[in-house]
């Protein structure tokens, strides 16, 4: 699982990582003393597990948590039990108070493993293998054989992802980042939180909007840097 630590102490991180580092199931990505600074990486990268802090500067734990995907698990490490009910609130795998025994973290962390596992288990059952032109979705009890090129825009919304064709929309539960892993990066871009277009029928854009056929679909303040430099400079 590939994970990441948020914590604005520098000491805190540092024991963390230490554990983290011990457990041969985890892939340590980096770690962040913000949730503004975590937001930035994690637009640009799949993250399985944080393990978050909630009082820090700016954006607390709880805040960061509620806007996170869903499939993203969370473990808090905290300094302070008074929010271990909030945790509950954004669905925490965990909830562990400072200082953090390397033993008490390594459940937490087998409780999140097994938790992942089973997301993964069924997002699996409701889209098949990627092949090089096309993909297999359920819906509605049925499979549907979708032609990658034929994609026009998914739109995440919860737990599940809207497949936008010409002709047809195909919704299926899925998360949204998950997805985006099974398509080719080098025609499906993330353009804000909930969409993800295919740049091939991208028609027009503008600084803040790309239409695709009748659809204006905005571009995230997030994302808009990732655009220009992915889609506009490699056309350019």
């Amino acid at each position: 699982m590939r994970c990441i630590i948020v914590d604005d102490e520098p000491i805190a991180r540092k024991g963390i990582k230490k554990i983290v580092d011990q457990i041969s199931e985890l892939e340590l990505l980096g770690s962040f003393n913000s949730a503004e600074a975590t937001s930035m990486f994690m637009m640009g990268n799949s993250v399985d597990l944080v393990f978050l802090d909630i009082q820090m500067p700016g954006i607390n734990g709880i805040e960061f948590a509620r806007n996170i995907p869903k499939n993203t698990l969370i473990i808090f490490t905290t300094a302070y039990s008074e929010y271990a009910l909030d945790s509950y609130e954004v669905e925490a795998i965990d909830y562990l108070v400072k200082p953090i025994e390397a033993d008490r973290l390594k459940k937490a962390v087998d409780k999140a493993i097994s938790y992942h596992s089973l997301l993964l288990s069924e997002e699996n059952k409701n889209v098949g293998n990627v092949e090089d032109e096309y993909i297999f979705v359920k819906s509605d009890r049925r499979y549907f054989k979708v032609n990658l090129k034929d994609i026009l825009f998914i739109e995440g919304l919860k737990d599940y992802v809207i497949i936008q064709l010409a002709e047809q929309r195909i919704i299926t539960r899925m998360n949204l980042k998950t997805m985006h892993e099974l398509l080719p990066k080098n025609t499906f871009l993330r353009i804000n939180r909930s969409y993800i277009v295919n740049t091939t029928h991208i028609d027009s854009f503008d600084n803040n909007d790309i239409f695709i056929q009748k659809y204006e679909i905005a571009i995230g303040s997030f994302y808009r840097d990732l655009f220009f430099e992915e889609f506009v400079s490699k056309k350019g």
